[in-house]
């Protein structure tokens, strides 16, 4: 087990990790993640870490764009259309 492994089992408890902040936020810069908690664990990392192992989100509108179907023909009709059906309207007794 590599020396980084090693320091993943280790639990601080949250007393410790309380007194000993530096300490923890030290190790897991240079050890690696530093876990606090023994009924609900937290994990501690530095931010450079999390962020290269998130993947940015793309966009909504960048994502449809992208995503828009290619080739096909989609009539899209006006919505202000006469005699078009308005959905969730009372019926009309014409």
């Amino acid at each position: 087990m590599s020396p980084k492994a090693d320091n993943i089992q280790r639990v601080w408890t949250v007393a410790e990790a309380k007194a000993r902040l530096s300490e923890v936020l030290r190790r897991s810069e240079t050890e690696g993640p530093q876990r606090i908690g023994t009924r609900k664990a937290f994990i501690v990392v530095p931010a450079e870490t999390l962020q290269a192992l998130t993947t940015p989100r793309q966009p909504m509108g960048e994502w449809l764009v992208d995503n828009l179907p290619r080739g096909t023909d989609l009539v899209i009709p006006n919505r202000f259309e006469p005699g078009r059906e308005m959905p969730f309207s009372e019926p009309s007794d014409e």
